[in-house]
This record gives C-alpha cells, structure tokens and sequence, in this order.
C-alpha cells in the first residue's frame, strides 16, 4: 500500500475523539470481562468451545474485515470497476459453504485446536511442523501489514506519526487478546463487525447521493471508463485486454477455487473461530452464517471506491497526487460530517485490530500448542500452556509491532499480502484436499506437497513473472496464476510420493478421510436442530444461490 496523499488530514474535533476514546474503553472493558472465563488453555486458545453460532459467525467475517477489505477492495473497485465482486461471489462465498459443510465436521470432531493439528492426525510429524512454522511466520507478517496499513492511514487522517499508531494499536490488542484470550478478542470482533457497518453505510449513502443516485453514478462512470467498468465479465475472454489483467479462467481457477479455498478452508486465522463454537452443529453454521452479510460488504467498499472513480477521474494516474488506496479516506474528508466522522475513523481503526487479532490470536494458539507444547516442552501441566499462551501473545505483537516496519519497505502492501496467501494458504489447501478425498495419500505425500507447493508458486512469481518469462500483464494476474501452478505441482508431487512411499494404516484414518466415520460420529444434536436457520445445507446453499443471483445486474 502507498502512502496516503497528504492533502487528506481529517477536520476532526473533540467530538470525534471522544467517540474514539469510548471505542477503545469498551474494547479494554470485553477484554476484562473475558479473563473470568479464562481458566484453562482451551479457554484461552478455543473459549472453551462453548460459544454460539451467531456469534462465532460474526467474528468469522469481521476477522477478515482488516486491511484488505476496506482500503484495499474499496480501491480495487475505483481501479477495476465491479470486478470487485469477483473476491466475493466467486473469491469467498463457495468456499465458505465448502468449509461449512465438508470440511469443519472433520476439523471439530477429531478435537484439533489447530489447523496444522488436523495434518498431525493425517499424515504426520513433518507435515504437521512444516505446516506450524509456515504458518506462525506468515500469521505474524499478516499481522504487521495491518499495523502498517493503520500507521498510514492515521498518520494521513489524524496527523499522528506512524510509529505511535503502531504502537498504540500493537499495545490495544496485546492487553485484550493476553486478559480475555479467543473470547475477548471474538466478542471484540462482534463489536467491530458493527461499528465497521456504522462506518461504511453512511459513507455509501451519501457517496451515492453526491453523484446523483446509482443512476447518476453508473451514466458518469459509462462515459469515463467505458462499459465493461461496469460488467463484471466485461473483457475477460480469453487474449482480450482488461484491467484486471486476468480471463475468465483465470478468474474462476486461480481466484474462485484455488486461492479462495485455500484462504478461507485452511487459514486458521478464521477456522479458529469456527473451532470456538459449543457443537458441530454451530461449528458448521458459523462459516455459512458469515456467508450472508459477506454477500453484501462488497457494495459497501465496492461503491465508494466507484464513487471516488467519479469525483477523482484521474485517481491513480501519473497525473493525479491520489492513489486508489485514497479513495475511503476522500469520501471521508469530502462528505462526513463531525461525529459521523468520529464513527468512520473508528471503524477504520476497528477493521484494522479485527485484522491483526484475528492473526494474533491464531499465532498464539499454533506456536503453543502445536509448536511449543509438541516439540519443546512436552506434557506440562495445563497451567504451564496458559502461561506460555499469554507470554507468546506479548511476543507476537512485539513481533508483528517490528514485522509493520519490515512491510513499510514494499511498496505495494496489497500485492505483497495476495502473494504471501499464494505461496503459503495454496500448498496448504492442496494437501488437505488430496487427504481428505483420497485414502491412499501417503503418510510422507504430505510434507513433500507442501514444499512443492511453496516452491513452485515462488518459482513461478520471482522466475516466470518477474524475469519475464511469461508476460503475465499485472501482479493481481501473477498472483492468480502463481495459486493454479502451485497448487497443481502440490497434487503431482503427493501422487508421485504415495506411489512410492506407504500409506497410514487405514485403522487411524476414520474419521480424518471422507466417507470414514468418526468415532463420536453419533453426536446428539442439539435441541431444536431442525428449525430452518439451524441446517447447515440448507444455509449453505441458500448463500450460493443469492450470491449467484447477485452476479445478474453485473453479467452484461
């Protein structure tokens, strides 16, 4: 992410840092209220598996709702139009409804705490501390990104220099997550998720309303930018030049399936809190219930970033002073007035904690349990991993505090994270998938995906596409095609291991392979489970469906 342009300091007054003071009261206040509930290490790392399905649903979308989604989307969209609406529809919702559905009966039921556990379970050792370590180091880099988008962005708006909100906002997090652990911060980001709306729906409301209503805004931007700006398909056969710098297939394998499943199925960061609900039941509905509101957050970054495209023609131009990531923080400037600017920043601000949270408290958990508790110091009592699990929290926001200054040297933090889920998420979902589906993948296929996974979507980043091998038109592209070439080595690589190498003995897959039954298999359900809003497949596809019917305005 680029500077922000300096020309757009906030007129804030008093009664916008107020609102910005009771926020952050309130945040510290969960946080203390939290640490009664905190008295084991599933407690801290899973709250205990006891919550609802509302709730862990909510925090599921909001621990995403960070860096990327506000700034980032919005400037996608003053940038590509409503393409935009491809990291939704196409880019999350199936995924999610896969994860609901297919996948989390297998993470709840073998009583994993993590992601890479579940591998553990699978294959084996090397797999599993492969995956840890990949895993903390690039939760903790996410994290320092968001710290580092929120320094900006604060240093734009209010004038403070970037190390004090770095600071700040690394200290917020760090007494919240170390008090109340997975529930202070899951309950921080039901609170977030509202006050991001309460900042986001003014901002579209009157954005609209200054361009002359979506009729006004869709005639000016027809005129300007031509009419596949306004198409979601609009240019993307294939050979056909397009913005975006992808085709239709590229879209649907490197976006829709490989870097979306691999993001939203194996990214513990939201699988956590999926982990956190009271029963598999809940498990399963926390990703579909995220799947409704996620249908619609894309109008509010999609349209304002639009917005901006017709207040700014030439935004992100060589002949303009503002980049595409200014898009938010203009509307902001020109149209909201004291007060309802307060509640902006502050949504701002808890976008980018829900962010780095949602990071943090993931790290904590893989470093403890799957790290420190299995390989260094081994059957402590469960006293000792409480302990321990505060103390790697302090650290990893330390560390996340000097990853933020790592990322200022990037140039362009957007891309940076899209190609970090490239090498690290992708390898991660291909191994999974290959596990789950096929019993015969080998005990040693597992490891070996992984790093032919990484290796070839890095060989195929900083070889291929930087050297210009291949020309391959924009990083977004690069990092679309990067997710397919990993992802495909991943799978060649795992089949050529097991052919060789010897499976696990089919007596410790059930329940870790599908069409194998679980030994708590007859769970009971829980009461009144078969009330509409409590069926997993029928929420499933009923967010498949809307989503679907979303894309119809934008398809011509």
């Amino acid at each position: 992410m680029q500077y922000l342009a300096a020309g757009l300091r906030l007129p804030t007054n008093g009664l916008d840092y107020t609102i910005l003071a009771i926020y952050f009261a309130v945040v510290l206040g969960i946080g203390f209220a939290a640490r009664a509930s905190v008295k084991t290490s599933l407690d801290f790392f899973l709250s205990g598996r006891s919550l609802p399905a509302w709730v862990t649903g909510l925090a599921f979308v909001a621990a995403n709702l960070g860096a990327t989604e506000i700034l980032g989307m919005a400037a996608t969209g003053a940038q590509y139009g409503v393409a935009v609406v491809h990291w939704y529809w196409i880019g999350a919702i199936p995924a999610m409804v896969f994860l609901g559905l297919v996948m989390m009966p297998f993470y709840y039921r073998s009583k994993v705490r993590s992601v890479p556990e579940f591998l553990l379970q699978r294959f084996d050792r090397s797999a599993h501390l492969l995956s840890s370590i990949l895993f903390a180091f690039a939760a903790i880099l996410i994290a320092g990104v968001n710290l580092y988008a929120l320094s900006i962005v604060v240093e734009a708006l209010l004038g403070w220099p970037q190390w004090v909100a770095i600071v700040v906002a690394g200290l917020f997090v760090l007494i919240y997550i170390t008090i109340g652990g997975l529930s202070s911060a899951i309950y921080n980001e039901v609170l977030q998720f509202f006050v991001i709306l309460a900042a986001l729906i003014p901002l579209t409301l009157l954005g609209l309303k200054r361009v002359g209503g979506w009729d006004g805004l869709t005639g000016s931007l027809e005129k300007s930018h031509g009419q596949d700006f306004l198409s979601a398909w609009g240019g993307t056969g294939i050979g056909d030049a397009n913005p975006l710098g992808a085709n239709w297939l590229t879209i649907i394998l490197g976006l829709g399936f490989v870097l979306s499943f691999g993001y939203w199925t194996t990214n513990f960061a939201e699988v956590q809190r999926a982990l956190s609900a009271k029963n598999l039941s809940a498990a399963q509905r926390t990703p579909l219930i995220a799947a409704f509101p996620k249908i619609f957050i894309v109008f509010l970054v999609m349209i304002p970033g639009l917005v901006a495209a017709v207040l700014v023609p030439k935004i992100g131009t060589p002949g303009s002073d503002l980049t595409y990531n200014d898009a938010i923080p203009l509307l902001m400037q020109e149209l909201l007035p004291n007060g309802v600017l307060g509640i902006a920043v502050t949504g701002l601000l808890a976008a980018f904690m829900a962010g780095m949270a949602a990071n943090v408290s993931s790290f904590n958990t893989v470093f403890t349990t799957d790290i420190w508790a299995r390989y260094v110091k081994k059957d402590r009592p469960d006293a000792y991993y409480l302990r321990f699990g505060r103390l790697i929290t302090a650290i990893g926001v330390l560390a996340s505090i000097g990853t933020a200054f790592i990322a200022a040297s990037f140039s362009n933090i957007m891309s940076y994270l899209q190609t970090l889920f490239s090498f690290f998420n992708v390898p991660m979902f291909v191994v999974f998938i290959i596990g789950m589906f096929w019993k015969r993948a080998s005990m040693k296929s597992g490891v070996w995906g992984l790093v032919a996974g990484t290796t070839a979507a890095m060989i195929n980043y900083f070889v291929i596409y930087k050297q210009g091998v291949i020309d391959i038109p924009t990083d977004q592209g690069a990092n679309f095609v990067s997710a397919i070439v990993g992802f495909v080595a991943g799978a060649v690589v795992m089949v050529a291991v097991t052919l060789f190498t010897a499976p696990k003995p089919e007596a410790e897959l059930a329940g870790l392979v599908y069409g194998t039954e679980s030994p708590d298999a007859d769970e009971v359900p829980e009461e009144g489970d078969d009330a509409w809003y409590r069926r997993p497949a029928l929420l499933g596809w009923g967010a498949i469906v809307l989503a679907a019917l979303c894309y119809v305005p934008y398809s011509f």
